[in-house]
């Protein structure tokens, strides 16, 4: 899984758990179908560096195996896009205030929030609801390692998230 699109879900996950309706497009032709606020996520305008010297971060035990393992590290910084609609401009404000919570107290550890801006919620005609954007200025740090027996190195992941 690439970076962005695991920083999205990790948004999305943390505003379901929040229990607002979240998906990365709004499906418009069910858009009244939602009774409350609905959400839409996008990860834009981001920039990477490294982590570390040319990512490496050290080595570290396995606590299960007793290998030696190679971790190294990857540092984006951009910008989550959180839309929310819904039928009445009141459920559009209460899904903003229960989004702001998830966004800077429910994302993983490996994200970590800077500054969160919402527009005023204003009517969208496309889809005849209520609209409010937001836009949340992040830093995600991911991690990777190496398998302990080949060598090979795993993909990178999102600090904080639990690998299958």
């Amino acid at each position: 899984m690439k970076e962005l699109a695991q920083i999205r879900t990790a948004v999305l996950e943390a505003l379901r758990k929040a229990g607002i309706p979240a998906m990365e497009q709004y499906p418009a032709q069910r858009a009244k179908a939602y009774t409350g606020a609905a959400a839409t996520v996008g990860v834009g305008a981001a920039s990477g560096k490294a982590a570390g010297f040319c990512h490496y971060l050290g080595e570290m035990v396995d606590p299960k195996t007793q290998a030696v393992l190679e971790r190294y590290g990857k540092e984006l910084s951009g910008q989550i896009t959180v839309e929310l609609r819904a039928n009445r401009a009141a459920d559009c404000e209460s899904g903003c205030e229960a989004a702001t919570e998830a966004l800077l107290g429910g994302l993983p550890e490996g994200i970590q929030t800077g500054e969160l801006t919402w527009e005023a919620i204003c009517w969208e005609k496309a889809t005849g609801m209520f609209l409010r954007r937001g836009s949340l200025a992040c830093r995600a740090l991911f991690l990777a390692e190496s398998d302990g027996e080949s060598g090979t190195f795993l993909d990178f992941r999102l600090k904080g998230v639990l690998s299958e």
